[in-house]
């Protein structure tokens, strides 16, 4: 293992109850009804741009690109609002992310917006842990397609001047399936939290812990590559 990659939302930040409200109030606007349920079975892990769509093609809605834009601007307004001022992340990660930078280059793969990430990351005094961040608006294909982890080890990798770091040498952290296979598909190794899944739900991972505070890098690491 020589480096880490975290998911952000449902990982880092506790924050997709804020999605999910955001995504409610947006929708209900357009007279689209969202459960709490549904969210969770259907939506979690897709970025805002897959959620609209998402919503839209179940409700057999019109679907422009001028609709999809003003939706995913009302989602983002409704979002940043709800999480100022407010820190988000899990309870044990700002130890485990402290812990992890001491020893490997670390970055985030997520799906959500850059603006939103940098935020919570300065609110919790996390920033400048992270060599490298890959948000929504740096890959043209979200999770489950594994860009977004691509597109992070690549942003490591210019970080350190050389192309030296490999998938295989990875360790990616996730929450959801389609998280747990866009790394997986990457060539990455995956540990999955169960901070918003079940652990059968989770099965695919290579590992599943209940808490970052209570997960160890040194004996995951000699757990997941032993020599």
């Amino acid at each position: 293992m020589r480096a880490v990659i975290f998911d952000f939302d449902g990982v880092i930040a506790d924050t997709e109850p804020v999605h999910f409200e955001g995504l409610r109030r947006t929708l209900v606007g357009i007279d689209i009804t969202l459960t709490e349920p549904d969210y969770y079975a259907t939506y979690l892990g897709f970025d805002d741009r897959g959620c609209i769509l998402e919503a839209l093609r179940v409700n057999q809605r019109p679907i422009t690109e001028p609709i999809v834009q003003e939706l995913m601007r009302a989602k983002a307004t409704a979002y940043l609002a709800a999480i100022q001022d407010r820190l988000v992340i899990f309870p044990g990660v700002r130890e485990f992310v402290e812990e992890a930078a001491e020893t490997y280059p670390i970055a985030i793969a997520s799906g959500a917006l850059r603006q939103e990430i940098e935020l919570i990351l300065e609110q919790a005094g996390l920033r400048k842990a992270f060599c490298h961040i890959t948000s929504a608006e740096d890959v043209a294909k979200s999770k489950p397609d594994p860009e977004p982890f691509l597109h992070a080890l690549a942003g490591l990798n210019r970080q350190s001047g050389h192309s030296t770091l490999t998938a295989q040498s990875c360790l990616a952290i996730e929450d959801s399936l389609p998280g747990i296979r866009a790394a997986k598909a990457a060539g990455m190794t995956v540990l999955a939290v169960t901070n918003t899944h079940i652990v059968q739900d989770l099965h695919e991972a290579h590992a599943i812990t209940t808490s970052l505070r209570e997960t160890r890098l040194t004996e995951l690491r000699g757990r997941l590559w032993p020599s």
